[in-house]
């Protein structure tokens, strides 16, 4: 064998070794479960923030809650909603503002991981992540999504990825 067939063999293993790690290494990721199913996947690390937005069923306003994935963990950061009723906390974290109309809660630092929500189609659900709105609920539906930050090879989660991508109900 020549040196020069040597070196392309030896880049091509290369490469294919590389390729196969990518695959093979755990990396973390924002894991959205339904029934135990991977339904959403989202790259994710400590520090990333993602937030969720659905209509009180019986005050009928929008309800946000904002949540940081941290030391391998979902934290809830913050809550704003517009009117106090049932099923609202009097206080909750270290401040409490009005803010154009909303009631905000912040500094609230509590660690929910893993979060279950239960993604009635009725209140709207949605997720907000990377500055995209994504529709959770389905007509007629109230599926029960887990969140969890957790860590895993890209094989793993590769199918749901490219179904995410190509999920059309983004909202901007």
């Amino acid at each position: 064998m020549t040196a020069r067939k040597r070196r392309g063999l030896i880049l091509v293993t290369a490469a294919i070794g590389v390729i196969a790690a990518v695959f093979v290494w755990p990396q973390s990721w924002l894991l959205i479960r339904e029934d135990g199913e991977l339904r959403y996947v989202y790259p994710a690390h400590d520090g990333t923030s993602f937030a969720l937005r659905w209509t009180h069923s019986v005050e009928r306003e929008n309800w946000i809650e904002r949540f940081r994935l941290d030391n391998g963990h979902i934290v809830l950061v913050s809550t704003r909603f517009k009117t106090f009723g049932a099923g609202v906390p009097a206080h909750a974290g270290k401040r409490t503002t009005l803010e154009n109309g909303w009631v905000v809660m912040s500094d609230i630092d509590r660690v929910v991981d893993p979060l279950a929500v239960q993604a009635a189609a009725a209140e709207n659900y949605s997720l907000r992540y990377d500055g995209v709105w994504h529709t959770l609920g389905r007509p007629a539906e109230a599926p029960i999504l887990t969140f969890a930050y957790a860590r895993a090879p890209l094989y793993r989660v590769l199918p749901t990825l490219i179904a995410n991508r190509r999920d059309s109900r983004g909202t901007g």
